[in-house]
């Protein structure tokens, strides 16, 4: 595969569910739309699997996994995707893009760390940036749905935040929760968030920033580090 210098750069927004189906979805689809139209790109989203093809995904700068739930795509697809980020494409996901794809293991590899539960209901937290392993930039207030992950990815990604989980019930992973991070993987850049399960959370300047700054490192506006 070869990706194609598509000017401007495009984004594929995909939401494909075949479990739990958010109602923050299409609010995730305009903002993100809306970030990637402010960093000079083009946004398509779709729900159709068939978009998985290689020709088709060579069009695209990035494509985000925007809270998709359930195994949605098929070995075919899920081989296209694998082509597309080791021809040098970038993945962002979002909340539940970790519940996705439990029937394909590089899948998992590429977000990092997989969906394993969550406490009941919205709780409130704070989210504390970091770089390079350090406590970086301001801390900021969170209310939405906590993810607990299957495993800390600390150490194959890069974190980008963590979650203070003294100020809220539920967590399981301790004093290092991370909730955001990047890495490099199989030739292609990936980024991930777990906030987003709300539509309000959409509206909060700093999930915003951190929402931008995914699509500027996904889309190589922005370093590794």
């Amino acid at each position: 595969m070869t990706l194609h210098a598509a000017t401007p750069p495009r984004v594929l927004i995909f939401t494909k569910t075949a479990g739990f189906r958010h109602e923050s979805i299409p609010t995730a689809i305009r903002t993100l739309s809306q970030l990637a139209a402010d960093a000079g790109m083009v946004a398509d989203a779709t729900e159709d699997a068939s978009a998985f093809t290689a020709g088709n995904l060579a069009r695209y700068r990035v494509v985000v996994f925007a809270s998709t739930t359930g195994n949605v795509l098929d070995p075919a697809q899920q081989a296209a995707m694998e082509g597309y980020i080791r021809a040098g494409g970038s993945f962002l996901g979002v909340h539940a893009a970790a519940d996705t794809g439990y029937d394909w293991p590089w899948y998992g590899r590429l977000v990092g760390a997989r969906f394993h539960d969550h406490p009941p209901g919205l709780q409130h937290s704070r989210v504390q940036p970091e770089r390079a392993g350090v406590a970086h930039g301001h801390a900021w207030p969170v209310h939405d749905e906590l993810y607990n992950y299957d495993q800390n990815p600390r150490g194959r990604v890069q974190v980008i935040a963590t979650l203070d989980e003294s100020l809220y019930s539920g967590g399981r992973m301790g004093a290092d929760h991370p909730i955001a991070w990047h890495h490099r993987f199989d030739g292609g850049r990936a980024w991930y968030t777990g906030l987003g399960h709300t539509a309000e959370i959409f509206t909060q300047p700093e999930f915003l920033a951190q929402l931008r700054a995914g699509l500027a490192y996904a889309s190589g506006q922005q370093a590794d580090d």
